[in-house]
Formats: structure tokens, C-alpha cells, sequence
């Protein structure tokens, strides 16, 4: 025991002798921050890294501790980490490029996603935690049976845990390295060294305990972050203050909320397609359609239903209405400082053309940003980073070890091995995220990559917690031909000379159409699960409820949500366009939604 406890303390010891030694490299790069920025950055890498160790200890006691906590975690914690995961890295680089090309309209093509949210809310949310299970992917051996639900559960343990979850991080990686080489001068892979370093360390020690607690942390040290250099840049002398930004004839045109209607283009990309298609049928990180991927995990390791229930409500809330706009006011202030590509790639030179991009304006702005607040700043951005990532490394491990590596290589795994397998699988993750970055060239490309990914799965997903005749096969086609047709589009769209030419968003169509009829058809002629297994799901989920008690109150509810965080969305907006008439009809609409929320919060629960 005591040789044990000092080969510990031998590498913990190892890890910060690492740590400390990188910081000091990367220190000695970047001298034109102040020592002031130098001491809040390095500050929090330390605080993350105690965090890891401190709770190192009791995550790694077993599995489903480093996985899910001890399933007793409070909604608003996890409410927090949904949210911390969602803003990464990328996410601000993405709602400027949207901005810049497209207006503040452009965001619908996310925000449209709310309703995926609240359908998880209302819908999914209780049902995911009575299940009892450690990852989502258990739910396929709960719900189907024999050979074919086993290979179900192991093939999409690597489809999402590594090959989709890769290629999420590679995106967050990519983002984060663009930051790193406008605010601060070094190279991709010099970023993707000393970020993996730190995040690997707290991710693999501390487990989703340590996740959460950071995501916390994180999410306050962002949202200070991204107010107060948006208050900044909106008074700097370019800029004038807000009236003068909104008045710019490089702004005036974008500022409209709603999409021009009157525009055929923008009617199809920004309301036809994601309302009418995009948010039941595409399947995305953290909006996936009936729930799923690190959302479920959360869930999974709330107290009770109702914890879990609150958590995804206050996820919904704060991701589409509390967060955007200080993003989409950088994104326009931009367009006064940087009116087009070329000026940015004129101020910053070094930019290599694989970091160029209109979602670098962002960082681009960021530059303008004293000492202190830079640092405040780079701080929020690498907790932006660091949050997703971390999360996405847990989640992807759990899916290695409970749904492949328990499951297919050692049924007898100790809870040890488990743990170590988990930590192993977190480096692995981390090293192919960073190396597929470098094939990619801006979010907004990783954005439709993992739509068209999922494009034709997200009804399947919705119908399978309900519809008897959806069975393995069902999902299995639904993922293969999903993922073929996307990597069709994505090596044809990297070829010199593409073999065809066809719109992202009529690629997004396709890839839904033509995955659901392959789906539907594959479910109709095969056979749905035993009526044994399905009386065994339903009563373990359901208990002596219909599958469809209180429905009229709950399709009330999705609606009283929707409407409700939309209003309070146009409100922000429209108090910051000075139209506070409409702002505060909105804001009326959106305490009403929440009173018959309330009201109704018995009969919906």
C-alpha cells in the first residue's frame, strides 16, 4: 500500500514538473501579454488541474463514480455543464462567420435546434433517467434483444464515441488553435501540445465529477468574459458606441432577426430547411432529437427525474436566448473594423491560408482588448475550449469502455480496469482530435459536416421510444447510409475539381430524404423486437402509465418553451436595437410562458 501511495505521488508529482515546464515554454513565447494576463491564464490552468486531483481519488473508486458521478448531482450543476460544453471554442468563431455572411438572421440555421431541446425537456428527459443505465447505449440492449442489439450497441459505441466524437473535437481544436494564432502569435500544433496536456490531465484524473466542477467555474470566467469585452469593443473608437455600430452602413442591413422573407435563398437556408426538416431529422451535439450523447450522460447522473428535467430546461434556456448576443455584437463590430476578408488577412499576415476565415474576426477583434481583460478574455476562450473538449473526452471514453470494451473485451473487468481503460481512451481521443484538425478549415464547415452526419436519423431517434415496429436494424441502416452519403459530400467537396456541385443545404435534404425512406423501408421489412423485451422496456420506463399519459399537456408545454425562449431571445435583441416597445411585449410573453409553465409543472413531470 505505502509503495503504491508513493508511485502516486511520484506521478502526480512527474505531471506537474510536465505542466509546469510547458507553461514556462509558452510563457516565454508570448511577451506581448501582460503579467497580469500571464497570471489569470496560468491561474486557471492550475485551478482546473487541483480540481482534477482533488477529486481524482473518489471518481476513480469505480466506473460509473468517474462516469456519472455517484448519479446524485443537482440540476442546476448540470444544467451549468450542458451549457459550458456547448460554448466551445468554436462556438463565438461560428456566430461571427454567420453574422458577417449572412446577419444576425443566420443564426436560425442553430437556433432553429431549440425545438430539438425542448422535445429532450418534455419528452425525453424523465424517461432517460428512469432507465437506470450508465450510458445512452444501453438503452439499445434494454429495448431490442439478441446479437443484432449487441452489435448495435458496439458498432455505435465507436461510431460515436470515436469516429463522431473525433471529429467534434477536431473542430473545437481548430477554433481553438485559430485563437492561439491571431491573440497569441503560435503555431496550430504548438496550441493543440499545451491545451491537450492540461485538458487530458484533469479530464482523465477527476472524471465527470471533475468535468462538472470545471464546467462551472468555466461557464462564469466565459460569460464575464465575453460581456465585458463586448461593452469594450462596442465603445472603442472605431466602433463610436452601440447607436453609432448600429447605424453603420456596414451593420444597418444585418441587424434584422427574422430572415428577409422576400428572399428566396435566405427563406429555403434559414427557415424552410431547419423548421421543416433540419431539427427532428439531423442529429448534433447537444441537441440531439430525444436526447442522447453528453446531454444523456447529465441526465443519466442527475438525483431524479426531476432534477434532470430542470437541467435540460435550464440548458435549452440559457444556450439559445441568455447567451448569443454578446457574440452576434462582436460579430457586427467586426464588420465596422474588418468589412471583409481580405482586411483581416491584411492585418494579420502570419495567418496561414488553412486559419484564415471569417470566423477568425472574432479573435481578430479580440486583439483590441487592454491588459487584464485580454487576459480575462484568453482565460473565458481556453475555458470555452477546455469545457467542451473535457466533456467529450469523458463521454467518449464511457462509450469505450461500459459499451466496448465491458461489453465485447472483458465482461470480467475489474472497476480499476475500467478506470484505467477510460483514462487510456481519454488520451487516444485527445491525439486523433488533434492530428483530424488539420483537415478541417472553419466551424462552419465542422457545423454541416455533423449535420449531413446525421441527417435522416434525428426521427428514428424520436419514434423509437414509442413506435414497436423500430428495431436494430432499423438504427444500423439509419447510420451507415447517413454517414455514406456525408462522406461522399466531404471528399467531393475536397477534391480540386468537384465531380458535382450542390448547395449545403440541398445536400442536407438529400441526406435526410434518402435516409429515411433507407430506414423506414429496413424497419417495415424486418422483424421488431419480441413482445417480451418490449413489455420489460415499457414497464421499467413507463411503469403502469400509457407511453402517451398526459400528451396534451406535454405538447403544451414544448410549445409554452419554444415560444417562451424565443420571446425572451427577440427581447435581449431588441432592448439592445432600442425598440423597447417590443422588447417588453416579448419580455411579457416570456414570464407569461413561464407562469403556465409552472402552473402546468405537475401534469407535464
Amino acid at each position: 500500500m505505502l509503495r503504491n501511495k508513493r508511485i502516486k505521488n511520484t506521478e502526480h508529482f512527474s505531471i506537474l514538473i510536465i505542466f509546469n515546464q510547458n507553461i514556462n515554454n509558452l510563457a516565454h513565447k508570448l511577451m506581448q501579454l501582460a503579467p497580469i494576463d500571464y497570471a489569470i491564464i496560468i491561474g486557471f490552468f492550475i485551478l482546473s488541474l487541483v480540481i482534477g486531483f482533488i477529486v481524482a481519488k473518489q471518481s476513480g473508486k469505480n466506473s460509473e463514480s468517474f462516469f456519472l458521478s455517484g448519479r446524485n448531482m443537482p440540476w442546476w450543476l448540470l444544467g451549468f455543464s450542458m451549457v459550458a460544453t456547448t460554448f466551445a471554442a468554436d462556438t463565438p468563431g461560428l456566430v461571427t462567420q454567420l453574422v458577417r455572411q449572412n446577419g444576425v438572421s443566420g443564426n436560425w440555421v442553430w437556433w432553429a435546434m431549440l425545438l430539438t431541446g425542448m422535445l429532450t425537456v418534455f419528452f425525453y428527459a424523465k424517461l432517460w433517467r428512469k432507465s437506470g443505465i450508465t450510458t445512452d447505449l444501453e438503452f439499445y440492449e434494454l429495448r431490442y434483444k439478441g446479437k443484432s442489439a449487441s452489435f448495435l450497441r458496439g458498432f455505435r459505441a465507436i461510431y460515436l464515441g470515436v469516429i463522431f466524437n473525433i471529429i467534434t473535437m477536431a473542430g473545437v481544436c481548430l477554433a481553438g488553435a485559430k485563437i492561439a494564432n491571431i491573440l497569441l502569435g503560435i503555431s496550430q500544433e504548438e496550441t493543440l501540445i499545451y491545451s491537450s496536456i492540461i485538458v487530458v490531465i484533469y479530464s482523465s484524473l477527476g472524471g465527470l465529477k471533475g468535468v462538472l466542477i470545471t464546467d462551472f467555474i468555466q461557464f462564469i470566467i466565459a460569460m464575464i468574459g465575453s460581456v465585458w469585452a463586448t461593452i469594450y469593443i462596442v465603445n472603442l473608437p472605431e466602433i463610436g458606441g452601440l447607436s453609432n455600430l448600429l447605424t453603420h452602413h456596414t451593420v444597418s442591413e444585418k441587424l434584422n432577426i427574422l430572415p428577409d422573407f422576400s428572399n428566396t435563398e435566405a427563406l429555403i437556408t434559414l427557415v424552410i430547411i431547419p423548421f421543416a426538416v433540419q431539427w427532428w431529422s439531423t442529429w448534433y451535439p447537444g441537441a440531439e432529437p430525444g436526447g442522447g450523447g453528453y446531454i444523456a450522460q447529465r441526465m443519466l447522473a442527475a438525483k431524479n427525474e426531476k432534477h434532470a428535467t430542470w437541467a435540460t430546461l435550464f440548458f435549452n434556456f440559457a444556450h439559445y436566448a441568455l447567451r448569443p448576443w454578446p457574440w452576434i455584437i462582436v460579430g457586427l463590430a467586426s464588420l465596422v473594423v474588418f468589412p471583409s476578408l481580405e482586411s483581416i488577412n491584411n492585418t494579420f499576415p502570419g495567418l496561414s491560408t488553412e486559419m484564415q476565415g471569417h470566423d477568425v474576426a472574432y479573435a481578430a477583434m479580440m486583439t483590441y482588448l487592454p491588459a487584464g481583460l485580454i487576459g480575462i478574455v484568453l482565460t473565458s476562450l481556453i475555458a470555452a475550449f477546455m469545457s467542451t473538449i473535457s466533456t467529450q473526452l469523458n463521454w467518449g471514453s464511457s462509450y469505450i469502455v461500459n459499451d466496448f470494451y465491458a461489453r465485447f473485451i472483458n465482461q470480467e473487468a475489474s472497476e480499476k480496469q475500467k478506470v484505467f481503460i477510460g483514462r487510456i481512451s481519454t488520451i487516444i481521443l485527445m491525439l486523433c482530435a488533434a492530428l483530424f484538425s488539420f483537415y478541417l478549415q472553419s466551424a462552419h464547415d465542422v457545423f454541416n459536416l455533423l449535420l449531413q452526419i446525421g441527417a435522416g436519423t434525428g426521427l428514428l431517434f424520436i419514434l423509437r421510444w414509442f413506435w414497436n415496429r423500430v428495431n436494430p436494424y432499423s438504427e444500423i441502416a439509419a447510420m451507415v447510409i447517413s454517414f455514406l452519403i456525408a462522406l461522399v459530400f466531404f471528399i467531393n467537396s475536397k477534391l480540386n475539381s468537384p465531380i458535382f456541385e450542390i448547395a449545403g443545404h440541398w445536400q442536407l435534404v438529400i441526406g435526410v430524404i434518402v435516409t429515411t425512406i433507407g430506414w423506414i423501408s429496413v424497419t417495415l421489412l424486418t422483424k421488431p423486437t419480441d413482445t417480451t423485451t418490449l413489455a420489460k422496456f415499457e414497464q421499467l420506463i413507463y411503469g403502469n402509465e400509457s407511453k402517451f399519459y398526459n400528451i396534451g399537456y406535454k405538447i403544451l408545454a414544448f410549445f409554452l418553451g419554444v415560444i417562451g425562449t424565443y420571446s425572451f431571445l427577440f427581447a435581449t435583441g431588441y432592448f439592445i436595437y432600442g425598440k423597447t416597445t417590443l422588447a417588453i411585449v416579448l419580455t411579457t410573453v416570456t414570464i407569461l410562458c413561464s407562469i403556465l409553465l409552472i402552473k402546468n409543472w405537475k401534469k407535464i413531470s
